[in-house]
């Protein structure tokens, strides 16, 4: 296939993201636990034969989509083309080749047809245990965060690799739920095997390039209209977050220059001796998705929409920090990357900027259930979302990512972690012509009777999400232990009958509070979503 119509490519192009559904749902259906089958923490894509991104699965997180290129560049490094074979699987869960944390395991199957190597096709999970102190935020060195695997062979020509998984299983605190994501997650890459090929078959094609070009060459042109739309010049923004020892802060200059984009952090604040740092990749990721979100939102993910996007920081800044510093908890920095992007383009973009969000709230627990199985989970909380020009922020909306929430009955049954208490907080959203979401109370009580391990990891303890166009910020996050405020990032023991008690904060609000329309305002006040005096004082409402 040397040309391809218009129509025939949009038909390919859907079937090619339907495929990758139909990685995500086969590695839902397969997972074991809940991090991927209740809050699909993941991400599924295809590749071509030159390892260029296709299509990816539609519910895949921000961040695997933007490091996987990165993974699998090295892993045809480690494994070149000609050396593969069919029935060969890759994996590898080193944070400076993959997502950015040893947590989350890369697995890629090279595909053929009829011999020949035709595509790729890619998953990713955050694995429920990888050993060490567990996900939290209180290692030194990467060293004691987990098993750091190499760029290795989990499958070779068919033959699963037993003694590797053994090796896993026997450094991990749930060895059955580890594993068996893992074998998800080649499962599930075999599925996208089978469906590319019989696509391929189905349309009389013998390889994917015509198909890859055609994508990836509109996805880039659109990216570079998108980007000629923005006016040129370097449009700055700076940050305080909360680090280590004090804040620490986050900057950024982005020049706009015709149809291409560089982003520099120059002036981010170093590393810090917690494990909140972030590999380059995934900043990187992070840069690229807040850049598609105001340019191109419409345009599903490929290699074609990131090609006009160039990215630098300094080495060991907080945003590009080297091997042996320890990364577990980079999500808690590296989510504010979206956001020192948007605050950046807030003047050259005002219609279509985000106010800041109060983001994910990550807690690990670790422990014994009362019958004696073994727990190592992760409960999502989410903040309040930022307001955009025209539109309220939804109520505890997670972003930049978008992991959900484990529904309770499971989370209870398969933890034992009760939760008592979850309600809305009143006046915790931004003010604004529109209001920024509302941040949410959580109570969790270990009911196990056994002592449980919790890792708290998150921010927005001290700066709040920020407003913009003259919106107000968003409350911040407390989390307390019986009552008692402790560290987010820190690590706790909390015994049978304590209640862990999650105070999420709110999104930022957009435009002057006092424009904001008054029947909207009284909606607010029957809701519970603003309190009289907030109306009276902040709005200005006048009964």
């Amino acid at each position: 296939m040397d040309k391809i119509d218009k129509v025939t490519l949009g038909i390919m192009w859907d079937r090619l993201i339907a495929i990758s559904n139909e990685v995500l749902s086969a590695l839902v259906r397969t997972s074991f636990s809940t991090n991927v089958r209740e809050s699909y923490d993941l991400s599924c894509m295809i590749f071509d034969a030159k390892a260029r991104l296709v299509a990816q699965g539609t519910y895949s997180v921000p961040s695997f989509t933007g490091t996987a290129p990165a993974t699998i560049r090295a892993m045809l490094q480690r494994f070149p083309p000609s050396t593969l074979q069919p029935g060969d699987v890759i994996a590898t869960n080193d944070p400076w080749l993959g997502t950015g944390h040893l947590y989350d395991i890369n697995v890629m199957r090279p595909v053929f047809l009829d011999d020949q190597l035709i595509g790729y096709t890619f998953s990713i999970t955050h694995l429920p245990d990888i050993g060490g102190l567990g996900f939290s935020a209180t290692a030194k060195q990467v060293y004691e965060e987990g098993l750091r695997l190499p760029i290795c062979k989990l499958v070779s020509a068919g033959n699963l690799n037993d003694e590797l998984l053994e090796l896993i299983a026997v450094n991990v605190r749930v060895p059955n739920q580890t594993v068996g994501d893992i074998k998800a997650n080649i499962a599930c890459t075999e599925v996208g095997e089978r469906l590319l090929i019989e696509f391929m078959r189905e349309y009389e094609i013998a390889d994917l390039t015509t198909i890859s070009n055609a994508i990836i060459e509109i996805s880039e042109e659109k990216m570079r209209a998108a980007i000629l739309e923005i006016p040129d010049g370097s449009y700055k923004n700076e940050i305080k977050i909360e680090g280590f020892e004090g804040p620490s802060t986050l900057a950024i200059r982005i020049d706009v220059n015709g149809d291409t984009i560089h982003a520099d952090c120059s002036g981010t604040s170093g590393v810090v001796p917690m494990a909140i740092n972030v590999p380059f990749q995934y900043a990187k990721a992070f840069v690229a998705y807040a850049i598609k979100c105001l340019t191109t939102p419409n345009i599903p993910n490929n290699s074609g929409s990131v090609t006009p996007i160039t990215f630098d920081a300094p080495k060991n800044c907080i945003l590009n920090a080297l091997s042996p510093h320890p990364t577990g908890g980079r999500h808690i920095v590296g989510h504010f990357v979206s956001s020192l992007v948007f605050q950046a383009f807030a003047h050259a973009l005002p219609e279509r900027v985000q106010a800041d969000s109060g983001m994910l709230n990550l807690i690990n627990f670790q422990g014994i259930r009362a019958d004696g199985k073994g727990v190592s989970s992760i409960y999502f909380a989410s903040g309040g979302y930022g307001a955009l020009l025209g539109l309220d922020g939804a109520a505890t909306l997670p972003s930049p990512s978008n992991m959900t929430g484990t529904p309770l009955e499971v989370w209870e049954e398969f933890t034992g972690i009760v939760v008592k208490e979850k309600s809305l907080i009143t006046d915790s959203g931004g003010a604004g012509k529109y209001r920024g979401g509302l941040g949410q109370k959580i109570v969790l009580s270990n009911e196990t009777g056994n002592n449980m391990i919790v890792s708290c990891l998150s921010g927005r303890t001290e700066f709040p999400a920020r407003g913009i166009a003259g919106g107000m910020s968003g409350g911040l996050r407390k989390v307390e232990i019986n009552g008692v405020t402790v560290h987010s990032k820190g690590r706790y023991v909390l015994s049978p009958g304590d209640e862990l008690t999650l105070l999420e904060p709110g999104g930022g609000g957009f435009g002057e509070p006092s424009a904001r329309a008054p029947e909207r305002v009284r909606e607010d006040i029957l809701s519970g979503a603003i309190s009289a005096d907030a109306a009276s004082n902040i709005y200005k409402m006048r009964n």
